[in-house]
C-alpha cells in the first residue's frame, strides 16, 4: 500500500510542484504537460501479462529502456520541449522509486 502511496504521488505530485513553484503563472499547462508524461505507460499494454507487480518497468518496457531515457533527458535542452522531458523524466524517477521498493 505504501509502494502504491508514494509511487503515484511521485506521478502526480512531484508535477505539481514543479509547476506551481517554476511556471506559476501557467501552473495548469505546464500539470498537464507534464502529467501527459504518463502515456509512456501504454507500453505496458504490449507486456504479458500486461501487469505485473512484481515487474520493474525501466528496461523491461520499450519506453521505459534506457535509449528512451537518454532522449527524454535531452527533451530537457530546447525550450520548447522541456515541460515534456521533465514529465517523462519524472515518471522514469516515479518508476525507479517503485522499483526501489522491489
Amino acid at each position: 500500500m505504501l509502494q502504491t502511496a508514494v509511487h503515484y504521488g511521485c506521478h502526480f505530485l512531484i508535477p505539481l510542484f514543479v509547476a506551481l513553484i517554476w511556471y506559476k503563472s501557467q501552473w495548469k499547462i505546464a500539470f498537464l504537460i507534464m502529467i501527459s508524461g504518463m502515456l509512456i505507460d501504454l507500453d505496458h499494454l504490449l507486456a504479458t501479462p500486461i501487469f505485473d507487480p512484481n515487474r520493474c518497468s525501466i528496461n523491461f518496457h520499450l519506453l521505459h529502456s534506457y535509449y528512451a531515457m537518454i532522449v527524454y533527458v535531452l527533451l530537457l535542452i530546447p525550450k520548447k520541449t522541456r515541460l515534456i522531458g521533465l514529465g517523462l523524466v519524472i515518471h522514469i524517477f516515479s518508476d525507479v522509486v517503485d522499483c526501489s521498493f522491489m
